[in-house]
C-alpha cells in the first residue's frame, strides 16, 4: 500500500477537482482522499492507493512536482506503507 501526499493545495479544492487532476496526469484512480487541514497556510491532502505500488506513484510524481494549480504551486511526495511505523 502506497500514499500520495500532496501539499499546498487549495482548500476549495473538493474530492473531485483532485481526482479530475490526477486523472489528467495518468494517476491510477485513488482509494481514499484525506483533507489535512494543518494551521490552514498550506493545506495537504493524502491519498491512499491500495492496488498501486510505491514505484509506479514515484515515476508519476514529476508529473505533479511544482504545478501551479489553483493559484498555488503544489509539492508531493509519495509514502511507502510497508516501511511505515504507524500504517495500518
Amino acid at each position: 500500500m502506497a500514499s500520495l501526499l500532496i501539499g499546498n493545495v487549495d482548500s476549495s479544492a473538493s474530492d473531485e477537482d483532485i481526482r479530475d487532476l490526477l486523472a489528467r496526469y495518468g494517476f491510477p484512480p485513488c482509494d481514499s482522499i484525506e483533507h489535512m487541514p494543518g494551521d490552514g497556510s498550506r493545506p495537504a491532502v493524502l491519498l491512499r492507493y491500495g492496488g498501486a505500488p510505491a514505484e509506479a506513484l514515484r515515476s508519476l510524481q514529476p508529473r505533479l512536482q511544482d504545478l501551479f494549480w489553483k493559484n498555488r504551486k503544489i509539492n508531493v511526495s509519495v509514502v511507502d506503507q510497508r516501511y511505515d511505523s504507524g500504517a495500518a
